[in-house]
């Protein structure tokens, strides 16, 4: 039998604001929340694995709720090597919701039994990606209305 495990995948490349309210906003509904650091070797990421996933950790340090692990795998696939039956996403926009509708579905057709859950963003985070953030972080701009102060202080 599943759980109620509930997977939030994403590169989190760095974790935002955006990213930690939907993972708040998750903790309303599930009563444990995997963050799947996913590995995608055709993206360049700025931050290493183990320095994206201390990021994430340093924010959630006091968190009992909140796992935080790596994949390589189909994140349908992920689900089922931890017993998750859904999976967290989050949306800004109609852009977003299209695409992400797309993977859900191509998600319940691996595996009809796992559910993919639309969560919007808070309209003060609507704005916020972390490619825009990687660029900020490249021109050494403010950071406050993008990240959480813990990420700051680890990256600056």
């Amino acid at each position: 039998m599943k759980n109620n495990y509930a997977i939030f995948p994403g590169s989190f490349d760095p974790i935002t604001l955006g990213h930690i309210s939907i993972i708040h906003n998750s903790l309303k509904i599930f009563p444990t929340i995997i963050v799947a650091i996913g590995v995608n070797n055709n993206k360049n990421n700025m931050y290493s694995l183990t320095k994206r996933k201390e990021l994430i950790e340093s924010v959630f340090q006091n968190e009992q709720r909140i796992l935080i692990k790596e994949y390589q795998i189909l994140t349908v696939d992920f689900c089922k090597k931890n017993n998750a039956n859904h999976i967290i996403r989050g949306v800004r926009n109609t852009q977003d919701f299209k695409y992400e509708r797309d993977i859900a579905l191509a998600n319940e057709e691996l595996d009809s039994n796992i559910k993919t859950i639309f969560i919007p963003a808070k309209k003060e985070h609507i704005f916020i990606s972390s490619t825009i953030v990687r660029e900020i972080i490249t021109h050494k701009g403010d950071l406050t209305s993008f990240l959480h102060p813990q990420t700051i202080n680890q990256i600056t």
